[in-house]
C-alpha cells in the first residue's frame, strides 16, 4: 500500500502536491488552533491551488472520456448539433416571452392612454367653452363622458365659479407651474403615494382639474381576460389572481413589463419611475390580439403543433446521429482491435465486414492489407534468410579470389573484382608453377547472382586442380591450348547446356619472358607497348557450350614496359543516360593516361570513370580488370 501510495504521489503534478500541501497544512494549524493569519493564508492557498487542481482533473477526465472516439464523436454531435439548437430555442423562447409579454404590455398602456384621452377631452373642453352663470349642467354632462373611461373620479372647475363634482370632492388645484397636462401623476395622501390618471386645463381664467384614482381593480379591467395588471413597487400583490387558466402544456404563463417615468402633484420637478407589470399568458394575449378566442386557440394548436413536429424531427436526427456514429465508431473500433492484433504479429485477424459503403470497403482493404502483409512477412523472412546465404556465400567467394601474387622478378600482377550484386559471376586467379613461372586467369561467366558465382568457383577449382596435379607430378605444364580444352570439357559434363563462360588464360615463362595465352571468346586485352595497342584476340569459343572446341595458343615476348590489361564485359559496355557505352577507346585513352602510375591507381580510376559515365552509383556488371606489367 505504500509503494501505491508513493507512486501516486510520485505521478502527481506540482499543483496537486501543493493543494495538499497546502491543505494539510491548514487542516494541522486550525485543529492545534495555532496563528490565525497563518490559517487564512494556508486556507486561501488551498482554496486557490484547489480550484485549479480541481480544473485540471477535469481537463485530464474530459481527454479520457473523449479518448474513444465514439464518445468524441457524440461530443462533438453535441456541440455542432444539440447545444446551437438549445441555444437557439432557448433564445427564441427568450424572444417569443418577451414580444408576447410586451404585447400584453402594449394592449394595456394603450387602453390606459385611450382612458386618459377620455379624461382630457372634456376638461379641455370645460376650459375652453365657459359654461356662464350655471356651470353644473355642463359639469354634470362631461362627468358623464368621463364615467364611461373612470368610474370614479373628482372634478374641480374654478375661474368665474367654482364647481365640484361630487359636492364632496377633495381635489384641489395643482401648482401654477402646472399648464395644460394630462397623464398618471403621484400625489402624497396621509403619508402614502397614490397614482391617478388626471387632466388639468387653464384658458383665459377658466381652470379645469380631474383627477381619478388608478387602482390594481381598475387596470386589470382596462383589458378584460387578461391577466392583472399593476404598478411596481406602488401596488402590493394581488388578493386574488384574475390570469386565466393554461389551454394546454404549452400555454405558459409570463409577466411583461414597461418603466414609467410619473411626476409628483405638488412637486413637478420631482418623479419616480414605476413598472407596469401584466401577468398573463400566452393564449390570453394570442386571444385579444386575434379578437376572437377560436382564432387564439387555433394559432396557439399550431404553434404546439409545429413544435412537435420540430421536437420529433430532433429527436429522429439524434438517433439517425447516433447510430450514424456507432457505425462510424464500430467500424474504428474493429481497425484499432485489427492494429493491436497486428501489432502483437498476429496477420491471421480479420475484420468482419457488413454492409457495401466505404467503411465496409476500408475493412476489406484492412483485411487485404493484413493478408499481403502476412504475405510480404513470408517473403521477407525468407529474403533475409537468402540474403544471408548470400552473405555467406559472398565470404566464401572473397576466399576464393587470390589474396596473395605469386613473385617473379620481371612481372608485376593486379586484379581487382568488383561485383554489381551480392556475388560475381566475374573470375579472375593468379597461380604459382615453378620458381620461374606463373599463370593467371581472368573470365566472365554467363549471367549473374548465385548460378554465375558458383559456375566461377568450378572453373577455379577445375583450373586449379589441373595446375596442381601437373605440378605435383613433376611434369612439364600442358600448353595453354590443352588446359583450356580440358575446362571446356569438365564444364560442358558437369554443368547444364545454357552455361558458359568466357575465358583468358596465360602463363609466364620468366626466364625468356615469354607470355603464352588462349582466349576463349573472352573480350581481347589489350597490350600497351611504347604508347601503342596490340590486342590480344580470341584463339577460340566459349568454354563449357560445346564439348568439342578446339582451341589454340599465341606466344608474345614481354619487353621492358610492356603493360597488359584484361578486363570484363563490365568495364566497357556499361551505358550513360543516352544509351552510349563507355567503350574500349575511353579505356585505352585512360590507360594511356595513367600508364605512369602503379597498377592499383590504373584500376581504380578505369572503374571510377566507368561508374561517373553511367552516372549511377549502382553498377550494371560486375567490373573486373587484371593488370600484368613487365618491370
Amino acid at each position: 500500500m505504500q509503494k501505491g501510495a508513493r507512486e501516486y504521489w510520485r505521478r502527481m503534478g506540482r499543483v496537486e502536491r501543493a493543494f495538499l500541501i497546502s491543505f494539510l497544512l491548514y487542516v494541522i494549524l486550525r485543529i492545534a488552533g495555532i496563528s490565525s493569519l497563518a490559517q487564512t493564508l494556508f486556507a486561501v492557498s488551498a482554496f486557490i491551488l484547489g480550484v485549479i487542481t480541481l480544473f485540471r482533473l477535469a481537463r485530464r477526465g474530459m481527454k479520457e472520456a473523449i479518448w474513444r472516439l465514439r464518445n468524441r464523436l457524440i461530443v462533438a454531435y453535441l456541440f455542432i448539433a444539440v447545444v446551437p439548437i438549445v441555444l437557439i430555442l432557448t433564445l427564441v423562447g427568450i424572444a417569443g416571452w418577451m414580444v408576447i409579454g410586451q404585447m400584453a404590455v402594449y394592449l394595456v398602456n394603450t387602453e390606459l392612454t385611450h382612458r386618459e384621452m377620455s379624461l382630457w377631452r372634456p376638461v379641455e373642453a370645460l376650459a375652453h367653452h365657459p359654461t356662464g352663470n350655471d356651470p353644473e349642467p355642463a359639469v354634470r354632462r362631461f362627468s358623464m363622458m368621463i364615467r364611461t373611461g373612470f368610474p370614479s373620479f373628482e372634478l374641480l372647475v374654478t375661474g368665474r365659479n367654482q364647481v365640484r363634482y361630487p359636492e364632496d370632492a377633495k381635489v384641489t388645484s395643482p401648482s401654477p407651474v402646472w399648464r395644460d397636462a394630462h397623464g398618471l401623476i403621484l400625489k402624497r395622501e396621509g403619508g402614502e403615494e397614490r397614482l391617478y390618471a388626471w387632466a388639468h386645463a387653464v384658458h383665459e381664467g377658466e381652470e379645469v382639474t380631474a383627477r381619478a384614482p388608478v387602482t390594481r381593480e381598475l387596470l386589470t379591467e382596462l383589458v378584460p381576460g387578461l391577466g392583472d395588471v399593476a404598478f411596481a413597487p406602488l401596488m402590493g400583490p394581488a388578493r386574488e389572481s384574475h390570469v386565466p387558466p393554461p389551454k394546454n402544456i404549452f400555454d405558459f404563463p409570463l409577466r411583461g413589463f414597461y418603466a414609467v417615468d410619473v411626476h409628483y402633484w405638488d412637486a413637478p420637478h420631482q418623479q419616480r419611475g414605476l413598472i407596469l407589470l401584466v401577468d398573463t399568458r400566452i393564449s390570453a394575449v394570442l386571444g385579444t390580439v386575434f379578437q376572437k378566442l377560436d382564432w387564439a386557440e387555433l394559432a396557439l394548436a399550431a404553434f404546439v403543433v409545429v413544435s412537435i413536429i420540430f421536437l420529433l424531427v430532433e429527436l429522429v436526427s439524434l438517433v439517425a446521429g447516433i447510430q450514424l456514429s456507432r457505425s462510424i465508431t464500430g467500424a474504428v473500433h474493429e481497425l484499432y482491435e485489427a492494429t493491436q492484433h497486428v501489432k502483437e504479429g498476429d496477420f491471421s485477424y480479420r475484420i468482419p465486414v457488413k454492409g457495401s459503403d466505404q467503411l465496409a470497403e476500408l475493412g476489406s482493404s484492412f483485411n487485404t492489407m493484413t493478408e499481403n502483409l502476412g504475405r510480404l512477412l513470408i517473403v521477407a523472412k525468407e529474403k533475409e534468410r537468402l540474403e544471408s546465404e548470400l552473405e555467406i556465400a559472398r565470404e566464401v567467394q572473397n576466399q576464393l579470389f587470390p589474396k596473395d601474387v605469386p613473385y617473379t622478378k620481371t612481372l608485376e600482377l593486379k586484379g581487382v573484382c568488383n561485383p554489381a550484386r551480392m556475388v560475381s559471376g566475374d573470375y579472375y586467379d593468379f597461380m604459382s608453377l615453378s620458381e620461374y613461372s606463373l599463370a593467371f586467369a581472368i573470365g566472365d561467366v554467363a549471367g549473374k547472382g548465385i548460378s554465375a558465382a558458383l559456375l566461377m568457383a568450378a572453373i577455379q577449382s577445375t583450373m586449379r586442380t589441373q595446375l596442381g596435379s601437373l605440378h605435383g607430378n613433376g611434369r612439364l605444364p600442358l600448353s595453354t591450348a590443352q588446359l583450356v580444352g580440358n575446362l571446356n570439357k569438365q564444364l560442358y559434363a558437369t554443368t547444364s547446356p545454357e552455361k558458359y563462360a568466357t575465358f583468358y588464360f596465360a602463363m609466364y615463362e620468366e626466364t625468356t619472358h615469354s607470355l603464352t595465352y588462349t582466349n576463349a571468346g573472352h573480350l581481347s586485352p589489350m597490350l600497351l607497348r611504347e604508347g601503342n595497342f596490340e590486342m590480344m584476340d580470341s584463339t577460340g569459343t566459349v568454354v563449357g557450350a560445346f564439348p568439342f572446341a578446339k582451341y589454340k595458343e599465341k606466344t608474345v615476348v614481354l619487353e621492358h614496359g610492356d603493360m597488359l590489361v584484361a578486363y570484363t564485359d563490365g568495364i566497357v559496355e556499361p551505358e550513360n543516360e543516352y544509351g552510349e557505352m563507355f567503350g574500349e577507346d575511353r579505356l585505352k585513352d585512360l590507360v594511356v593516361r595513367y600508364a605512369h602510375t602503379d597498377s592499383s591507381e590504373i584500376i581504380a580510376r578505369s572503374m571510377e570513370a566507368v561508374i561517373q559515365w553511367t552516372g549511377s552509383s549502382e553498377l550494371q556488371d560486375d567490373m573486373t580488370m587484371v593488370v600484368a606489367r613487365r618491370i
